[in-house]
């Protein structure tokens, strides 16, 4: 058990450094905050960063056909499979945990669209421009930055697309 612990602990550390990096490189004004209670669902990270839980920006891995994407939303909006349907052309699912950390590196309630590990397509839902600041997790269970919903989508290349309800 202790191994498996210090796994865990060494890959949300990479994670966090690969989302680090990312900043480093792109955005080196975005600092990644680091909280000592965990941020691993909306409810936590807005209680912790003191914000409503429509600032919490959670990003959802999706598999569309045979291509994995990203959907990042804001954390108070439902994803409407219907208008994900339409607009991508097909059924959505969601990722399991497995697939999730190997299609992006980053654990469970530390995904976000920074620092991933391989390429993927990212689209921002319009739920997000509600809020003129938003906060994604910044690859870990304890890490977010503070970022506007314009900036995220450059950043990330993403596609404005309207998917909630």
């Amino acid at each position: 058990m202790a191994i498996f612990k210090s796994e865990k602990f060494l890959e949300n550390k990479m994670s966090l450094q690969s989302v680090q990096q990312f900043f480093a490189e792109h955005a080196p004004d975005i600092e990644v905050i680091e909280a000592a209670e965990s941020t691993a669902t909306v409810d936590m990270a807005a209680r912790v960063h003191q914000v409503e839980p429509g600032q919490i920006a959670k990003t959802l891995s999706l598999k569309v056909k045979q291509e994995i994407i990203l959907v990042v939303m804001s954390g108070n909006a439902r994803l409407d499979n219907k208008k994900l349907r339409t607009t991508l052309g097909a059924k959505a699912r969601m990722l399991s945990v497995d697939e999730v950390i190997n299609a992006t590196g980053h654990p469970v309630g530390g995904v976000c669209p920074f620092g991933l590990e391989n390429p993927l397509t990212v689209y921002c839902d319009v739920s997000l421009q509600a809020f003129s600041e938003v906060l994604p997790a910044a690859g870990s269970t304890h890490s977010c930055v503070r970022i506007t919903p314009q900036r995220m989508a450059e950043l990330t290349e993403a596609r404005w697309v309207d998917v909630s309800q």
